[in-house]
Protein backbone atom coordinates (compact mmCIF):
# COMPACT_ATOMS: atom_id res chain seq x y z
CA UNK A 1 0.00 0.00 0.00
CA UNK A 2 2.74 2.62 1.37
CA UNK A 3 4.55 1.30 -2.68
CA UNK A 4 1.16 2.44 -4.13
CA UNK A 5 1.00 6.03 -2.60
CA UNK A 6 4.58 6.66 -3.43
CA UNK A 7 3.96 5.51 -7.16
CA UNK A 8 1.00 7.35 -7.38
CA UNK A 9 2.96 10.74 -5.74
CA UNK A 10 5.12 10.63 -8.48
CA UNK A 11 3.17 9.73 -11.43
CA UNK A 12 1.26 12.97 -10.05
CA UNK A 13 4.28 15.21 -9.69
CA UNK A 14 5.55 13.99 -13.29
CA UNK A 15 2.40 15.00 -14.29
CA UNK A 16 2.60 18.49 -13.04
CA UNK A 17 5.80 19.17 -14.47
CA UNK A 18 4.81 17.80 -17.78
CA UNK A 19 2.15 20.27 -17.88
CA UNK A 20 4.41 23.04 -17.51
CA UNK A 21 6.56 22.45 -20.42
CA UNK A 22 5.88 24.03 -23.51
CA UNK A 23 6.98 24.54 -27.07
CA UNK A 24 10.61 26.35 -27.95
CA UNK A 25 10.59 28.13 -30.62
CA UNK A 26 13.15 30.11 -31.81
CA UNK A 27 12.47 33.27 -34.22
CA UNK A 28 14.10 32.97 -37.56
CA UNK A 29 14.86 29.54 -36.97
CA UNK A 30 18.64 29.52 -38.08
CA UNK A 31 18.61 32.92 -39.56
CA UNK A 32 17.63 34.39 -36.06
CA UNK A 33 16.68 38.15 -35.30
CA UNK A 34 18.01 40.35 -38.13
CA UNK A 35 17.97 42.49 -41.08
CA UNK A 36 20.24 40.77 -43.20
CA UNK A 37 18.59 37.73 -45.76
CA UNK A 38 15.65 39.23 -45.97
CA UNK A 39 13.59 37.54 -43.39
CA UNK A 40 9.97 37.54 -43.33
CA UNK A 41 9.13 36.90 -39.57
CA UNK A 42 5.64 37.29 -40.27
CA UNK A 43 5.74 34.32 -42.81
CA UNK A 44 7.84 32.29 -40.36
CA UNK A 45 5.04 32.99 -37.34
CA UNK A 46 2.36 31.94 -39.89
CA UNK A 47 3.65 28.17 -39.90
CA UNK A 48 4.07 27.95 -35.92
CA UNK A 49 1.20 27.43 -33.77
CA UNK A 50 2.05 29.66 -30.25
CA UNK A 51 0.13 28.65 -27.10
CA UNK A 52 0.10 30.09 -23.67
CA UNK A 53 3.19 28.01 -21.94
CA UNK A 54 4.88 28.26 -24.91
CA UNK A 55 8.81 30.15 -25.07
CA UNK A 56 9.78 32.27 -28.02
CA UNK A 57 13.73 32.70 -28.22
CA UNK A 58 15.53 35.80 -30.06
CA UNK A 59 19.03 35.20 -30.54
CA UNK A 60 20.71 38.36 -32.84
CA UNK A 61 23.66 40.33 -32.13
CA UNK A 62 23.21 42.62 -29.46
CA UNK A 63 25.69 45.42 -30.64
CA UNK A 64 23.13 45.65 -33.60
CA UNK A 65 19.89 45.18 -32.78
CA UNK A 66 17.14 44.35 -29.70
CA UNK A 67 13.72 43.63 -29.22
CA UNK A 68 10.78 45.49 -28.09
CA UNK A 69 7.52 44.33 -26.88
CA UNK A 70 4.95 47.04 -27.92
CA UNK A 71 1.34 47.64 -28.53
CA UNK A 72 -0.53 47.48 -31.62
CA UNK A 73 -0.14 51.12 -32.28
CA UNK A 74 3.24 51.18 -31.57
CA UNK A 75 3.93 48.21 -34.06
CA UNK A 76 1.74 49.91 -36.48
CA UNK A 77 3.63 52.98 -36.18
CA UNK A 78 7.42 51.42 -36.05
CA UNK A 79 7.39 53.76 -32.58
CA UNK A 80 9.36 51.60 -30.28
CA UNK A 81 9.71 54.89 -27.72
CA UNK A 82 7.37 53.50 -24.92
CA UNK A 83 7.98 49.78 -24.90
CA UNK A 84 6.01 47.19 -23.10
CA UNK A 85 9.28 45.57 -22.33
CA UNK A 86 12.92 45.74 -23.92
CA UNK A 87 15.15 43.04 -24.41
CA UNK A 88 18.86 43.43 -25.26
CA UNK A 89 21.04 40.35 -24.16
CA UNK A 90 21.17 38.73 -27.62
CA UNK A 91 19.39 35.76 -26.70
CA UNK A 92 16.18 36.52 -24.86
CA UNK A 93 13.56 33.93 -23.56
CA UNK A 94 10.39 34.91 -23.37
CA UNK A 95 7.70 33.10 -22.05
CA UNK A 96 4.01 33.57 -23.29
CA UNK A 97 1.95 33.58 -20.46
CA UNK A 98 -1.53 34.99 -21.72
CA UNK A 99 -3.29 34.14 -24.98
CA UNK A 100 -3.69 37.24 -27.27
CA UNK A 101 -1.71 39.00 -29.55
CA UNK A 102 1.91 39.80 -29.28
CA UNK A 103 3.95 42.80 -31.15
CA UNK A 104 7.86 42.86 -31.32
CA UNK A 105 10.09 45.08 -33.28
CA UNK A 106 13.83 45.67 -33.39
CA UNK A 107 14.01 49.36 -31.64
CA UNK A 108 17.26 50.59 -34.00
CA UNK A 109 16.46 53.41 -36.50
CA UNK A 110 15.52 51.80 -39.88
CA UNK A 111 15.18 47.95 -38.65
CA UNK A 112 11.56 47.66 -38.39
CA UNK A 113 10.86 49.74 -41.44
CA UNK A 114 13.27 47.24 -42.98
CA UNK A 115 10.20 44.27 -41.60
CA UNK A 116 12.48 43.20 -38.37
CA UNK A 117 9.15 43.01 -36.76
CA UNK A 118 6.78 39.95 -35.46
CA UNK A 119 3.13 40.01 -35.08
CA UNK A 120 1.98 36.88 -32.89
CA UNK A 121 -1.25 35.14 -31.96
CA UNK A 122 -1.28 33.13 -29.16
CA UNK A 123 -4.22 30.95 -28.06
CA UNK A 124 -4.76 29.27 -24.34
CA UNK A 125 -2.79 25.50 -23.92
CA UNK A 126 -4.81 23.13 -25.90
CA UNK A 127 -4.54 21.12 -29.27
CA UNK A 128 -6.29 23.83 -31.04
CA UNK A 129 -4.04 25.68 -34.14
CA UNK A 130 -3.39 29.23 -33.69
CA UNK A 131 -4.11 32.02 -35.48
CA UNK A 132 -1.89 33.70 -38.67
CA UNK A 133 -0.33 36.80 -37.75
CA UNK A 134 -1.51 39.69 -39.76
CA UNK A 135 1.01 41.34 -42.25
CA UNK A 136 2.86 44.38 -40.73
CA UNK A 137 1.46 46.77 -43.69
CA UNK A 138 -1.99 44.71 -44.11
CA UNK A 139 -4.21 45.08 -41.17
CA UNK A 140 -7.88 43.40 -41.65
CA UNK A 141 -8.72 43.74 -37.65
CA UNK A 142 -8.20 46.46 -35.12
CA UNK A 143 -6.40 46.44 -31.74
CA UNK A 144 -9.03 45.89 -28.48
CA UNK A 145 -8.78 49.02 -25.57
CA UNK A 146 -5.65 47.23 -24.06
CA UNK A 147 -3.92 47.37 -27.24
CA UNK A 148 -2.93 44.14 -27.23
CA UNK A 149 -4.94 41.56 -29.08
CA UNK A 150 -7.31 42.00 -31.94
CA UNK A 151 -11.27 42.19 -31.41
CA UNK A 152 -11.78 39.87 -34.60
CA UNK A 153 -11.92 36.28 -34.55
CA UNK A 154 -8.65 34.72 -35.42
CA UNK A 155 -8.15 33.08 -38.74
CA UNK A 156 -7.04 29.34 -39.05
CA UNK A 157 -3.98 28.36 -39.31
CA UNK A 158 -3.27 26.15 -42.27
CA UNK A 159 0.26 25.13 -40.80
CA UNK A 160 0.96 22.75 -38.44
CA UNK A 161 3.75 23.98 -35.77
CA UNK A 162 7.03 22.30 -35.99
CA UNK A 163 7.93 22.60 -32.44
CA UNK A 164 7.71 20.00 -30.24
CA UNK A 165 5.18 20.46 -27.86
CA UNK A 166 4.77 18.61 -24.10
CA UNK A 167 1.37 20.39 -23.63
CA UNK A 168 -0.56 18.48 -26.11
CA UNK A 169 0.92 15.35 -24.88
CA UNK A 170 0.29 15.94 -21.04
CA UNK A 171 -3.16 15.65 -20.94
CA UNK A 172 -3.43 11.99 -20.96
CA UNK A 173 -0.38 11.40 -18.30
CA UNK A 174 -2.61 13.63 -16.41
CA UNK A 175 -5.81 11.85 -16.56
CA UNK A 176 -4.35 8.60 -16.07
CA UNK A 177 -2.41 9.92 -12.89
CA UNK A 178 -5.93 11.29 -11.95
CA UNK A 179 -7.58 8.02 -12.24
CA UNK A 180 -5.11 5.81 -10.22
CA UNK A 181 -5.03 8.57 -7.92
CA UNK A 182 -8.20 7.64 -7.23
CA UNK A 183 -8.54 4.05 -7.55
CA UNK A 184 -5.26 4.27 -5.02
CA UNK A 185 -8.11 5.86 -2.18
CA UNK A 186 -10.31 3.04 -3.39
CA UNK A 187 -8.24 -0.15 -2.23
Amino acid sequence: MALTKKILAFLLMATVVGVSLGAVHKVGDSAGWTTLGNIDYNRWASSKNFHVGDTIVFEYNNQFHNVKQVTFQDFQSCNGASPIATFTSGSDSITLKRPGQYYFLCGVPGHCEAGQTLDIMVTPASLRPSASPLSAHNYSSSPSSSGSASSSAPLPNPYQSNAFSLQAISIWPALISLGLFVIGFAF
